[in-house]
Formats: structure tokens, sequence, C-alpha cells
């Protein structure tokens, strides 16, 4: 089953499907190490990089498992980042969500913008009841990001991540359909 990677319009982003133009933008975010310090793997260095995350994002889609898509600011064009709704299981009727934004968007409502358009987008057009998220424990923005979207911290995974022999521990979020109900309910 294929799902289709949607276009979507928030106050002031535009979500789109990744497109060879973001090959650059791409690359110059994937390989700050700033950006990456809490991250899963380390920093880009390599171009061929970029090719295989888009093919990944063609892959996704393809097989029906998720849809990753670019952020671009409404207001000048400018890249901010990208968000992602991948793992999709349609048995378990659950997914993951992810995000990865430039510097210059920390702090600014960028993630949770995204995040919630992508997250009406799955939770309206799939039987989801299920969405994980998982942030090194470290990342307290990040974790504010999820709160603020209805998520609610389950547990720690105790020394989950080793890059380069950095040892890290993550938080894992969960965000069942009842309480994005409850919690979009209060956001109109």
């Amino acid at each position: 089953m294929t799902l289709s990677t949607p276009t979507l319009h928030t106050e002031r982003l535009l979500l789109r499907p990744f497109a060879d133009s973001d090959a650059d933008e791409l690359f110059a975010l994937q390989s700050n190490a700033e950006v990456l310090r809490y991250w899963d793997t380390p920093p880009w260095t390599e171009r061929s990089q970029v090719a295989r995350f888009m093919t990944g994002c063609q892959t996704m889609a393809d097989e029906g498992t998720g849809a990753r898509v670019v952020l671009i600011r409404r207001s000048d064009g400018e890249f901010v980042g990208w968000c992602t709704f991948n793992g999709w299981n349609p048995d378990f009727r659950s997914a993951s969500l992810g995000y990865c934004l430039t510097e210059a968007a920390w702090g600014r409502g960028y993630a949770t913008e995204a995040a919630r358009a992508l997250l009406t987008w799955a939770f309206n057009s799939l039987d989801l009841n299920r969405v994980q998220s998982e942030t090194d424990t470290r990342n307290v923005a990040s974790a504010r990001v999820l709160e603020k979207l209805g998520f609610v911290r389950e547990g720690t995974l105790r020394e989950d991540c080793i890059v380069n022999g950095d040892v890290s521990d993550s938080w894992v979020y969960g965000l069942i359909r009842r309480d994005w109900i409850q919690s979009a309910a209060h956001c109109t």
C-alpha cells in the first residue's frame, strides 16, 4: 500500500515532500554537529548520505510505512528542517514521530507547529491509535515539544544510544488517539 506524502499548510509553514532542490540545505542540517548532538547517529560527512535519505523518503511512501516532509517557512521560503511520521503499522494502528530543525529555527515553535500538522493529517487520514516518539534525556527542548502536543512520558530507555562513544539515555513518549482528540479540542 502506498502512502501519499502530504502537502500541508500551517500559519507559518509549508510541509511538502522532499525535492532534489532541498539537497544542499538537508546536507547542511544533517552535517551540523550542534543540531545532531542529541541524535542517534553522528553528523553526516558525505554528500552520498543525502541520496540515501531521499531514497528512504520515497521507500517509506512506496511501502506505505510513513511520510517525511520538508519544512519551509512561508514568509520567505527558507528551509527550516523536516518532520517524519514513520513506522506506520496498520495492524497495530501505530507509528512514530520525529523532527529535526535548523539552529536558526530553534525556540520559535516551528517543531510544535509542524508536528501538530503532521499528526492531524495522520490521525484524520489513517485509523491511527498510537504515536510514539523518543528523545535524548538531555534534550529538554524536544521533550517540551512532545508534551505541548499531548504526548506522555512513558519511560526511560537506559543507555539506549552510543554515538561516537557517547552513551545516552532516551525518554519514550506516547500519544494515543483519545488524548489527541481531547488535546485537539482544547486547541480550537
